[in-house]
Formats: C-alpha cells, sequence, structure tokens
C-alpha cells in the first residue's frame, strides 16, 4: 500500500502496525535513495537560521505597513516598494503538510515560534531540486532560504530559492489523538504530542514562565535561591512514604527526599535568612490527577516573620504570577472563575468545620468524644487518631469540596503538624495555614517550630506512630535537632506544588498534561 494512500485513510481510524511498518518502508527506502544520491541529511551538521516563522510574518507586516503608509492607494507603487525591500530569511522547521501542484508546491513549515506557508517552485530550485523535494514526508525537518511576501489569497508566505532536507523522519505522524488510548500514548510520547497539538506547546511555555516570574518575583524580595540533597538518610519534613536505594560506595541505605524543608532550615540556623529552592520531590504513593510521584516542589523560609508573613508573601506573588503570565488576576479553570485580585479569605480549621459540617470542635474535648462524633457521620478513621486527626479528617470530608475562591485555613491541631510552632494561646493547635484554590491545597505554611526540646518530644511522638503502623510518619534527625540547639530564629516557612499552580494558570485538567514526562506503567 503506498504511503500516499495511507496518508489519506479516514482519520477516525487508527493505522495498524503493519499500516506503520509500510510506510516506514516507504520513507526507508527514501532514505536510501538519498544516501546513493549522495544527499544522506544525516550528514549534514548545520543550517544557519536567521528567522523565527513568526519574526518572518511580523517583520514582512511591519515593511509591508510603511510601504503602504508611502504608496498611499498606488498599487503599482505599493508594489514597487515591496520589491525593493525585500526581506530574505532562512528559516527551518517541520513539514507539517504539503499540497503538490505539478511545477510548484505549497508546504506548511513550523518551528518552535509558529507555522509558516512556503511556495516552492521548479523554476527556482531547480529540476533536480525539486523533483527530490516532491519525493519528501510530512515530517521531515528542512531549512528554507527565500523571500517573504503575501500570496493572493492574502497568506504571508516565504519564496523558497532553496530548500535543505536536515533530518528524514521514518515515522509517520498521527493524524488525530482520540480516545483513552491515544491519550495515554500523549503522556508516553510527548514528542509526538508537542508536535502535533500546539497548545500542549503553549502550555509548557507558559510552566517555563510562571517558574522564571516565581525566581524574579522571590529575588527582588531578598531571597537566595539555593540546592539542597536529594539523596537523604533520613527523609523528613513532610507525612509521605519515601522511596529507599542502597549507595554502594558508602554501603549505606538511603532515601530521595519527600521535602526540602529540614535541610532549608539548617541554612536559617546557618544565617542565610532568605532562603528558596525549586526541585523535584519523590514520594511512594499513587498517581492521579493530581499527584504524581516525583514532582517540582517549592519552598522558601524567612527569618524574623511567621505564618501572617507568609500569608502576605504568597498573596502578593500569586497575583504578580497571574498578571505576568495570563494578564489578569481573573483565571478560569474549568467552569469557574478565580479571582486572585481581592484579598484571599481566612479562616481556621475549626470554623470551616463548624460552618460546612455544623460540628464545633472547639467543644470537643477529648478523642473519644471525636471519634464518636466521627462515627456518627461514617468517619472512617484509625484506632491511632487523635482529636486533632479527627478534625483534620472531618475538614476532607466536608470542607475542601467548597474551596474554590483562594482561602487560607488556618490554625491546625498540632498532631498534623510535627515541624510547627504552636499557638501560645492555643497550644493544642499550630501556627500553620494551607491555601487552597478550585479545592486544591496549593501550599502549606508555618511559623516554624524553633524550640529543640518541643521538636525532640514531636520527633519522639512520631516515632511511636512509626511503630503503629504510619510509614508516612517522620523520624528524629539528631543533625537537625543539632541545628536547632544552635539556635534558629523566629522562621516563616511555606511550601508550594509548582505543578498544581502550573495547572490552575494554564486550565490544564490533570497534573500529567504540566508533566513533560509524567510517570507510567512501564510496557512490557
Amino acid at each position: 500500500m503506498s504511503e500516499e494512500i495511507l496518508a489519506n485513510a479516514p482519520e477516525e481510524e487508527e493505522m495498524s502496525q503493519e499500516e506503520i511498518n509500510s510506510l516506514k518502508k516507504i520513507r526507508m527506502d527514501k532514505l536510501e535513495e538519498l544516501k546513493a544520491e549522495g544527499k544522506n541529511p544525516f550528514e549534514i551538521t548545520k543550517f544557519d537560521v536567521t528567522s523565527s516563522c513568526a519574526e518572518a510574518r511580523a517583520d514582512y507586516e511591519a515593511v509591508e505597513a510603511k510601504c503602504k503608509a508611502e504608496a498611499g492607494d498606488d498599487e503599482e507603487k505599493l508594489k514597487a516598494l515591496l520589491e525593493e525591500n525585500r526581506i530574505t530569511v532562512s528559516v527551518a522547521g517541520r513539514v507539517m503538510s504539503r499540497r503538490l501542484m505539478g511545477k510548484a508546491s505549497f508546504f506548511d513549515l513550523r518551528d518552535k515560534s509558529d507555522k509558516v506557508q512556503i511556495y516552492v517552485r521548479m523554476n527556482d530550485v531547480g529540476k533536480e531540486e525539486f523533483d527530490r523535494f516532491k519525493k519528501g514526508d510530512i515530517g521531515d525537518i528542512v531549512g528554507v532560504t527565500g523571500y517573504v511576501f503575501r500570496t493572493k489569497m492574502g497568506e504571508i508566505s516565504i519564496h523558497a530559492q532553496a530548500v535543505t532536507l536536515l533530518s528524514k523522519s521514518l515515522l509517520p505522524l498521527p493524524e488525530k489523538w482520540h480516545g483513552l488510548k491515544d491519550q495515554d500514548t500523549r503522556y508516553r510520547q510527548r514528542y509526538t504530542d508537542l508536535i502535533c497539538n500546539p497548545e500542549v506547546k503553549d502550555t509548557f511555555i507558559k510552566r517555563s514562565q510562571i517558574i522564571s516570574s516565581i525566581r524574579r518575583y522571590l529575588d527582588a524580595q531578598g531571597f537566595m535561591e539555593v540546592e539542597t540533597p536529594m539523596l537523604v538518610s533520613n527523609a523528613g519534613g513532610a507525612s509521605a512514604r519515601p522511596f529507599e536505594t542502597h549507595y554502594n560506595a558508602l554501603d549505606e541505605d538511603v532515601k530521595l527526599r519527600i521535602s526540602l524543608e529540614l535541610y532549608l532550615k539548617r541554612l536559617i540556623v546557618g544565617g542565610l535568612e532568605r532562603v528558596y529552592e525549586i526541585g523535584r520531590v519523590f514520594r511512594n504513593e499513587g498517581v492521579d490527577a493530581r499527584h504524581n510521584p516525583e514532582f517540582t516542589l517549592m519552598e522558601l523560609y524567612q527569618a524574623y516573620t511567621d505564618y501572617y508573613g507568609m500569608m502576605e508573601l504568597t498573596e502578593n506573588m500569586f497575583r504578580h504570577l497571574a498578571m505576568e503570565v495570563c494578564g489578569t488576576t481573573s483565571v478560569t479553570y474549568g467552569e469557574h472563575t478565580i479571582d486572585l485580585g481581592k484579598p484571599f479569605e481566612r479562616m481556621t480549621m475549626t470554623d470551616a468545620v463548624k460552618k460546612y459540617a455544623g460540628v464545633d470542635f472547639s467543644t470537643v474535648k477529648t478523642t473519644e468524644e471525636a471519634k464518636k462524633l466521627a462515627d456518627e457521620r461514617h468517619i472512617e478513621y484509625e484506632d491511632r487518631h487523635k482529636r486533632g486527626d479527627i478534625l483534620n479528617l472531618f475538614f476532607e470530608e466536608f470542607v475542601e469540596k467548597h474551596l474554590i475562591q483562594p482561602t487560607f485555613i488556618m490554625d491546625h491541631p498540632v498532631e498534623i503538624s510535627p515541624l510547627t510552632k504552636r499557638k501560645p494561646e492555643n497550644p493544642d493547635y499550630v501556627e500553620r495555614f494551607e491555601l487552597f484554590i478550585n479545592t486544591w491545597e496549593m501550599c502549606n505554611a508555618y511559623s516554624e517550630l524553633n524550640d529543640p526540646v518541643d521538636q525532640r518530644q514531636r520527633f519522639i511522638e512520631q516515632e511511636e506512630l512509626l511503630k503503629q503502623g504510619d510509614d508516612e510518619a517522620n523520624r528524629i534527625d539528631e543533625d537537625f535537632l543539632r541545628a536547632l540547639e544552635i539556635g534558629m530564629p523566629p522562621t516563616g516557612g511555606i511550601g508550594y506544588g509548582i505543578d498544581r499552580l502550573v495547572m490552575l494558570l494554564t486550565n490544564s485538567p490533570a497534573i500529567r498534561d504540566v508533566l513533560l514526562f509524567p510517570t507510567m506503567k512501564s510496557i512490557d
């Protein structure tokens, strides 16, 4: 079966592996023919690109506008001026479509910036090169040198004077993506997804802009970017199960970090008063629309402030990002419009549960009372759970789903906050907040616990939970405790899930849509 016939097959039908193999053989034969002619494209080492597709179009529009202003209504003068001010460019990219018409042809070329139409005529490139060009395929990477013009149909195009095959595509591009199977393939073969779906490329360009904007914002606030270890002996700083591996050179078991917290706090102890890190962390957990076992986390720590300082920083930074990346503080996500411009709502966890579940935990004094309430509301819990754990379970069940607009949930129970400073007036709770937007936890912040005696006791309690089967509990970190004993100033700290932030600002439905190469189960 010829490639032309296969290429024109209905889009709804997926090509079989047999058909794909047939197309590959056709293209391999073309490659061998090129090699025999001394035209092996893979021997070409460079092509001097002078303009992107978008730049070529913009430059022509600017020249055209200037010529029109000078020519007025004189069409002949305009034609002469455009000829006199002709723009010659060299562009390179991938062939995305072809229209062969005898001694002249059109094809669409796409580079990282945009797509532009190329006009190729035999009289300009020569019969031999034109015949060779006609044997090309969609997906080939070519370089084109020519001048920019506007066709009779009004489309800005490049009139080719030379076309160079830079890389031969040996497999056909998919016509379209559809169904769950193709969605899975998109994630596994992101390179093809980026070629076929320009909006996907836009998402990842915006992701890069978001991270760059965060860095500029924090740098302007006097923060210093640092790097801390990924392989650690004690993976602490969060409630999560770590990945474990073995370090052969030291004959030691080590873990991949689950958080950035404990090393960054050591730097606060060392006198680096404002630090942040953007990096990968790893949690041995499931995969769903909002979770991937490796993801990008940013944590920052600032000496001499508290969790209220972190709230102010967060509000200002989110507005800054929305304006820089989206051009507005009203962000559309799905069916909701998220207003990042107005002050974020602030609510204690106790008040939130009272509002949405009708249960006032300020009157619940014992674990037994809390468990009785959980039984009445059919909330599942474990024997080891205490009053504070039950309060958090009520919050997860009854409150989170209502938190669409930006809301700071404050003052968590101490049982679920082993690294946070207690509230002096109510030591059963801590100075902590989580920001929720679109029902998602977007960040988690504390007035950091800097009392080494209290911290040791909480680590001991975490070790006891570990013995009771909680494999997400923290272990005692003696070196971190030593750092606290040296002395850490009052400090505010916060961690942001970068991937969820990108999801929000790009209106992406799943975390896999904002990870270039998400975790996937291996195919046998």
